[in-house]
């Protein structure tokens, strides 16, 4: 079971994150997710638990729960959705990027 947890507090640690949900049953992982430039959490993460029962009783002993003076929310992950058009350039057949056949 994936699972999403947010309103993290900026100094909470993978480890951190871990343990939370490891006093419910085996975590596979956590992450918590920092920015690429400057390495700062974001203030959210993932957990994932093998067991589905396991990760729901997390949730719902883990949602609200108070860290570091943040309520944390904690749902089920949703899976990320894929755009149709793989998010590259869109160039039509004559070299134009969209647009139709303007003069300027």
């Amino acid at each position: 079971m994936n699972i999403y947890v947010s309103n993290l507090s900026f100094n909470t640690s993978d480890v951190e994150l871990n343990s939370f949900f490891s006093t419910f049953g085996e975590v596979t992982s956590a992450k918590v997710i920092t920015d690429r430039e400057t390495g700062r959490s974001r203030g959210f993460g993932f957990v994932e638990m093998p067991s589905t029962e396991e990760g729901n009783d997390a949730i719902l002993g883990l949602n609200n729960k108070e860290v570091e003076g943040r309520a944390m929310s904690v749902s089920i992950a949703k899976e990320k959705e894929r755009t149709s058009n793989g998010g590259g350039y869109n160039r039509n057949s004559n070299g134009n990027s969209g647009g139709g056949n303007r003069r300027w």
